[in-house]
């Protein structure tokens, strides 16, 4: 029996790799977007700096949290129909 723990599924390979794929994508999308003068001038701070850590963090985390809930669900087994949780 597999472990359908939501942590155990979010750290499997393929759901990792997934997450990564789309943080680099959104959050260099967002970083350009919200921090792209700054970028440009050189202008970054420290705390500029974080904040673009921060955009690339939290399209990983969606994404990791989306995909393990949505394999969970898969893995669960089926309630029989008239019995109580």
């Amino acid at each position: 029996m597999s472990d359908s723990s939501l942590l155990s599924i979010a750290l499997r390979r393929p759901v990792v790799i997934t997450a990564l794929k789309l943080s680099l994508l959104v959050g260099s999308v967002l970083a350009a977007i919200n921090h792209g003068p700054a970028l440009l001038e050189g202008g970054m701070s420290s705390g500029r700096w974080l904040q673009v850590g921060l955009t690339y963090l939290v399209p990983y985390g969606v994404s990791t949290y989306s995909s393990a809930r949505a394999l969970q669900g898969t893995e669960q087994p089926s309630p029989v129909p008239g019995s109580r949780p």
